[in-house]
């Protein structure tokens, strides 16, 4: 199966460090935040990677380069002039992404999910009805609200809600009806395909973390820093 690792958003959030560095390439542990998604999913065995990109995208073009020296295949969808949202950005990659479903990661995340699952709930997913499944998890302080309901693995509106991790897992014909290069939110289809029943879920209980700000990445910093802890799942 492909992933895209979305990668394309400004970070005004974590300002004054993404003025110079965009998001996915701020350090924590040693080592790019996107970079941790990409050495785990090619562990997992998924190494046909897509990445997108807006704000000082040649940056990260010119770091990852092909994907060779971590075992990947990288290719690049450049949003320009500005960033086309998470459904758009996926459309605008839907050439390079093919017909089968994906997995799409937010770059500005960091979790030890195991990523080894994704290509069986791929399948699941391609011989079922629905048309996306969502990894949630628990309610980080700065998000105490949730996004969706999780029953019988089952995405739904209701309560208790959730956080949605920003891993999913799409068919292409989610994103077909999207213009390409126009800008499109996710959450909006999202719920419009729980609202029938389409979307289906897990509950995440492990590490994550939203690196939403310079103090959550220092936090995250130091956590994987830490002697007992060596950022492997």
């Amino acid at each position: 199966m492909k992933a895209i690792i979305l990668a394309a958003g400004r970070g005004e959030r974590m300002r004054p460090l993404t003025d110079h560095t965009p998001k996915p390439l701020l350090m924590a542990g040693g080592k790019p935040l996107i970079v941790w998604h990409i050495e785990r999913l090619v562990r997992a065995g998924i190494t046909d990677l897509v990445i997108n990109h807006a704000h000082l995208g040649d940056q990260i073009e010119n770091t990852l380069d092909d994907g060779r020296r971590y075992g990947a295949r990288i290719r690049y969808s450049p949003e320009k002039p500005a960033a086309l949202e998470t459904a758009g950005g996926i459309a605008h990659a839907l050439s390079l992404l093919g017909d089968e479903p994906f997995a799409a990661i937010n770059g500005d995340i960091y979790c030890d999910y195991n990523f080894v699952r994704l290509p069986a709930c791929a399948a699941a997913l391609q011989n079922s009805g629905d048309s996306a499944h969502l990894v949630l998890v628990n309610n980080p302080a700065q998000h105490p609200n949730g996004d969706f309901g999780l029953q019988h693995g089952r995405v739904t509106e209701g309560t208790p809600k959730l956080t949605f991790s920003g891993i999913g897992i799409y068919k292409a014909a989610l994103f077909a009806h999207i213009t390409r290069g126009t800008k499109a939110p996710l959450a909006p289809l999202l719920r419009a395909q729980i609202t029938l029943g389409k979307v289906s879920g897990e509950h995440y209980t492990g590490a994550w973390v939203d690196v939403g700000t310079p103090q959550r990445l220092e936090e995250l910093d130091k956590e994987l820093r830490a002697p007992q802890n060596d950022g492997h799942d």
